[in-house]
């Protein structure tokens, strides 16, 4: 079983590729090759997603990965007419267009072996919506929309296609996006039901049964694991 797991240098990603480690063959990858080393995965390819990912959709073609987790992306909490081209442009590239293409170069191994997982990280923003994170909230969006249409294309082939969907997580992304905000930490807090923030590791275990065959039957799903907050108030 060979696992690509994106955005793996930090935080959630980090917490993904742990997870699998010893379950698979773990390929990694992200912006920061001193991270990558440590995780003690079987290979990796430094590569930003906002850019050229040639050589990574090459590096997922010779590995012939089974299970694709999407789960590297850009936050951008900006009025909508304060964002620049080159901002809009880099968070699609890195939330929407890239994680389509690496699907693009993974799903033609899968198709052949005939069993295949491809798992999104997404986002709450992408189900609910967030104010002046509209780029964010489009992107993941966006995600969902692939999540389901490629669920339908994909199901004969024995690939499923999920995404997961979280809310505030407790990493370094999570934190600084509050930080940009007019939010402090202990508000965020107070506005979600459990009065905690999500752990990377929580997110961790979702991905691995997702990828079990205990989860054969989940596919085209948006899972929110948010702590309550998708529910309402």
């Amino acid at each position: 079983m060979n696992i690509l797991v994106t955005g793996a240098s930090k935080g959630i990603g980090r917490a993904i590729a742990k997870e699998f480690l010893g379950y698979g063959k773990v390929f990694v990858t992200g912006r920061n090759e001193e991270d990558l080393k440590t995780i003690g995965a079987k290979d990796y390819c430094l590569c930003d997603l906002s850019k050229d990912i040639t050589p990574l959709v090459k590096f997922i073609k010779t590995h012939d990965i089974d299970i694709l987790i999407n789960n590297a992306g850009e936050y951008i909490y900006r009025a909508i007419d304060l964002a620049s081209s080159d901002e809009t442009e880099r968070l699609f590239r890195t939330n929407l267009i890239a994680p389509t293409e690496l699907i693009t170069a993974a799903v033609p191994h899968m198709k052949k072996g005939k069993w295949g997982r491809i798992i999104n990280i997404g986002s709450i923003s992408g189900i609910m919506g967030e104010a002046y994170a509209s780029l964010y909230s489009a992107s993941k969006a966006g995600l969902m929309g692939l999540t389901k249409a490629l669920a339908l294309e994909l199901a004969e082939h024995n690939i499923t296609v999920n995404t997961i969907n979280p809310g505030w997580v407790e990493t370094e992304l999570g934190l600084g996006s509050i930080d940009e905000s007019e939010f402090s930490r202990e508000e965020i807090v107070e506005c979600i039901p459990q009065k905690r923030f999500v752990k990377p590791e929580e997110i961790a275990k979702l991905c691995k049964y997702l990828a079990s065959d205990d989860a054969k039957g989940l596919t085209g799903q948006g899972i929110n694991l948010c702590a309550g907050l998708s529910v309402g108030i």
